[in-house]
């Protein structure tokens, strides 16, 4: 039984990135630390070019992620679809190894008989609701969402609803880029809550570069803080413990 967490970025861009690493190569870094980047390209009265659309898929790709175009109209939908399907897919995965340690490897969940991959589908739906996530949003603040950003944080606000009606812990932080002073900034540190962003969302300001590449690079450094913050508070916690039992 599969009792990890699953780590995921959801990138919300509408264009190119144009500053910084390749975020195609950091999507990359990301999947082989265990984080799934997803991408989710808005698009409202104009289009996205094909350069836009490329990197998109691109990063997702890369990412072992899940990336979708769509109309900003949409969005909230789309955050939700997007981050549980990558979810399922990562949950997937795990299965998939595991039965190919039990079985061989030569099998996956497909080689099953009906009934019996029925039943695993079943185990696979319920970790889904189950499983510990943890999701860093990083939001494309760049001229061209500036109108876009209200629907934004009405998707955003919508995935927490959605997501904390499932039985398992969720952690959510929220960076944007670029920001005021620096190429990314954080906007939220991990919280359950995500409907604190109300108060927050309505001070951004937008405009400047698009440097998605550097804004992944600090998605992966803050993941591994919050690794090391909680690796210290139980080193502490295992001291006390030990003083409290001499």
């Amino acid at each position: 039984m599969y009792t990890g967490k699953i780590r995921q970025v959801l990138l919300i861009t509408d264009g190119c990135s144009n500053q910084g690493d390749d975020p195609i190569a950091m999507a990359a870094l990301a999947n082989e630390q265990g984080i799934t980047v997803n991408v989710i390209g808005v698009m409202e009265q104009d289009v996205i070019d094909e350069k836009g659309i490329s990197e998109i898929e691109g990063i997702a790709m890369s990412g072992g992620g899940v990336s979708q175009i769509v109309y900003a109209e949409r969005l909230s939908q789309t955050v939700q679809m997007v981050t549980r399907k990558a979810m399922n897919q990562t949950i997937q995965g795990v299965v998939n190894r595991q039965l190919q340690e039990i079985l061989g490897s030569s099998q996956t969940m497909e080689d099953l008989p009906p009934e019996k991959r029925g039943e695993v589908m079943e185990v696979v739906d319920e970790l889904g609701e189950t499983v510990e996530l943890e999701v860093l949003i990083l939001v494309d603040t760049s001229a061209s969402m500036k109108h876009k950003l209200p629907t934004v944080k009405e998707a955003l606000l919508d995935l927490s609803l959605s997501l904390n009606a499932r039985t398992g812990d969720n952690l959510f932080s929220v960076y944007v880029f670029p920001g005021k002073k620096n190429d990314v900034e954080k906007l939220l540190d991990w919280t359950p809550k995500l409907q604190v962003l109300t108060s927050v969302f309505s001070q951004l300001s937008t405009g400047g570069t698009t440097p998605t590449g550097p804004a992944l690079r600090t998605a992966l450094s803050a993941f591994s803080e919050k690794k090391q913050s909680l690796r210290s508070l139980l080193s502490r916690d295992d001291e006390s413990f030990f003083e409290e039992s001499m």
